[in-house]
């Protein structure tokens, strides 16, 4: 049977139970179950604002729309942001018109502060952090230099679902984070994400703008008796970019076992740290920062002739993948290729190993020998 890097896991009958009691009610888009996941989701992290939105990038371009409009960017004003991440987070900075600036990567895979602070101009408005995997490399360091240069902090957390540093969720210190809700994320629905503001008038800002600039959502307009009132005000030329009780409802079954998936997924990587740790001269293990008790959304590794392992290791129907290819590699970024060295480097070097729940020490064994074997050349 293959092996494949991600594979979902469902509460399904939970899940049934939560899109029959819309189905029953006849409501399933923005509303009763959104406003819940809401709660659940700021009780959960501590953050004090949450708005539930289709998708994590949609909640990137809010994110940076309202901090440009809120605080009078321009248009070509820079963000600086990794190359090594999924391209939506760099889209959603070119979708406002701010024109996004590489920093390099440190071996953690994420953004390296050094290079950061060179790369701050007069025109740098805001850092975009990524935590790759769930980890959160030298973050404590990006929100410094945040502060100590006025710049604002958004961090993109589409694989951090459920990471903790120091025992705490990281992001109460950022101006906006960002979360996805995808469906092979650790906490999957269809497809969605939340976004969270540090300012409540920026959140109030964000609900009008996913909402087509509308002041009162449709659930607000509905009374007790399901009175619905017509009548409102449109503030914004705004988006449908929110999100619906369906997929809320899935959202609200898959938080209660976060914390207990994320544990288990811990228990995946350590088993592979075990095998991999007495190979160093074959491989490297991309670790997690110390303190930080990361989501594990990925297990990456470092090889040599990365894409000739990927093609041995799918001969035995095994499935990794490459998170991520570095974005000045790609037509559109090529303006900044050579700025970020490291990112290249380690963009033809890493792959990430199947990680999900419905995998067993036995797979992570059959994995590991296989990984072995070819790196040494042994004949199977």
């Amino acid at each position: 049977m293959s092996i494949q890097l991600f594979v979902p896991t469902f509460r399904v009958e939970e899940c049934l139970e939560e899109i029959r009691e819309c189905l029953e009610k006849g409501w399933t888009g923005l509303g009763f179950k959104t406003v819940q996941f809401e709660d659940e989701w700021k009780k959960y992290t501590g953050l004090k604002n949450a708005h539930f939105l289709n998708s994590a990038t949609v909640g990137l371009s809010l994110a940076l729309k309202i901090l440009k409009m809120e605080n009078e960017w321009n248009d070509g004003d820079e963000v600086i942001t990794t190359p090594l991440t999924f391209v939506s987070t760099n889209h959603a900075i070119v979708y406002e018109n701010l024109q996004p600036v590489f920093a390099d990567v440190d071996d953690s895979l994420c953004l390296d502060p050094a290079d950061v602070e060179k790369k701050i101009t007069s025109k740098t408005k805001a850092v975009l952090f990524v935590g790759l995997g769930g980890n959160v490399g030298q973050y404590s360091k990006i929100v410094e230099l945040c502060q100590k240069n006025g710049l604002k902090l958004i961090l993109d957390a589409a694989h951090m679902a459920g990471t903790r540093v120091n025992s705490e969720i990281p992001g109460k210190e950022a101006d906006v984070v960002v979360y996805s809700f995808q469906a092979v994320k650790n906490l999957p629905t269809a497809d969605s994400g939340m976004i969270c503001f540090k300012e409540q008038k920026n959140d109030e800002i964000c609900r009008k703008l996913s909402w087509l600039g509308i002041n009162k959502d449709t659930f607000a307009r509905s009374g007790e008796k399901g009175a619905y009132k017509w009548k409102y005000d449109v503030e914004y030329v705004g988006y449908k970019y929110h999100g619906n009780s369906i997929m809320a409802g899935i959202g609200l079954v898959q938080l209660k076992y976060l914390d207990q998936d994320n544990a288990y997924r811990r228990q995946l990587a350590e088993w592979y740290d075990e095998q991999f740790k007495l190979f160093p001269d074959k491989l490297r293990i991309i670790s997690v920062t110390e303190g930080c008790e990361a989501s594990r959304h990925l297990y990456i590794i470092e090889v040599d002739n990365r894409d000739e392992l990927l093609h041995d290791l799918n001969e035995f129907e095994i499935y990794p993948g490459v998170h991520y290819r570095d974005n000045t590699e790609y037509r559109m970024y090529s303006y900044a290729k050579g700025t970020c060295p490291n990112s290249l480097y380690l963009s033809e070097r890493i792959l990430s190993l199947p990680m999900h729940l419905r995998m067993t020490k036995e797979d992570v064994d059959f994995i590991c020998e296989k990984v072995i074997a070819c790196l040494t050349s042994k004949i199977l």
